[in-house]
């Protein structure tokens, strides 16, 4: 991924990165609101030309956060992979970028002291390791690093859902075990202070212990969203249903809640898969209406 598509954001004296693998992903609104439509997209005029195409269709992208604090260097969310192979043709056999693009920050991946996943999907976990050319077998990506799964997440998807049936565990074969395995793994609550000003917040609904980023330093404020929403639509709309919410009603309480919480208090909202600008606040607009102004619009 070109580097041009890093970009990065201060928070008091902490700096958020993204290093997006997916950029730029298009397809129909209900891929994330299975009950909206084109037309509803269309007629929201903040939505356009950066979140949604002239006939309605979604822009997203898939991306991973590198998290700077004073003495702390922070992956959240480590987005997909290269060399995958996924069940969506879009997510397989992506090119080497990720490691380059952390590069591109001054970062060497030796010195990620900690791998936080708001969740287990996919295309959260998939640079928690990398494929050894030499044996085939997946290693933990960061060395160093202590990595921070969710305890009600990670113990669903062990006792239930990558055993239902519906869900495949690849990832967690090559992106979670290893760690694990290798004993490089904390699992922590969902009130769990990563860093001084680092904390979770709980927002269960999209997996059955999902958890956010909630920052703060010097004054300043800043959450990164993990997919509580995929796109800024639902920031006008989170009563709406979720697509891949595994508890529907719940992911929609969360949704709810979190823009009540957000909504014009000042705190940057930095969506996990928002396109560009994918970090804004969430407003009241004039009309009344909730919409999300992303920086620099």
């Amino acid at each position: 991924m070109a580097k041009e598509h890093v970009k990065s954001w201060k928070v008091g004296d902490v700096t958020v990165s993204r290093i997006v693998e997916v950029w730029d992903f298009q397809d129909n609104i209900q891929m994330t609101m299975p009950e909206a439509t084109a037309e509803e997209v269309i007629a929201l005029a903040w939505l356009h030309p950066h979140y949604a195409t002239p006939d309605g269709r979604q822009r997203m992208n898939f991306q991973g956060f590198v998290v700077q604090a004073p003495g702390r260097t922070i992956v959240v969310d480590s987005c997909i992979g290269a060399g995958r192979e996924r069940d969506f043709d879009v997510f397989c056999d992506l090119p080497e970028g990720f490691l380059e693009d952390l590069e591109s920050l001054g970062i060497a991946r030796e010195e990620v002291d900690t791998v936080f996943c708001t969740h287990l999907h996919f295309d959260h976990v998939g640079w928690n390791t990398y494929k050894d050319p030499q044996t085939g077998e997946f290693r933990p990506t960061f060395p160093n690093a202590r990595y921070l799964f969710g305890r009600t997440e990670y113990d669903a998807w062990q006792d239930t859902i990558r055993h239902d049936g519906h869900h495949s565990d690849n990832h967690l074969v090559e992106c979670v075990d290893p760690i694990v395995t290798a004993g490089m793994a904390d699992f922590i609550g969902t009130d769990h202070e990563i860093a001084p000003g680092i904390r979770c917040e709980p927002s269960h609904g999209h997996t059955p212990g999902h958890i956010h980023v909630r920052i703060s330093s010097q004054g300043q404020e800043a959450v990164i969203t993990g997919d509580l929403m995929h796109h800024p639509m639902q920031c006008a709309m989170p009563h709406r249903h979720a697509t891949f919410d595994m508890d529907k009603d719940a992911g929609r309480q969360t949704r709810m809640g979190f823009v009540d919480k957000y909504r014009d208090s000042g705190v940057l909202v930095i969506g996990a898969h928002f396109f560009e600008p994918t970090a804004g606040h969430i407003e009241t607009g004039a009309d009344g209406q909730t919409w999300f102004r992303g920086l620099g619009l």
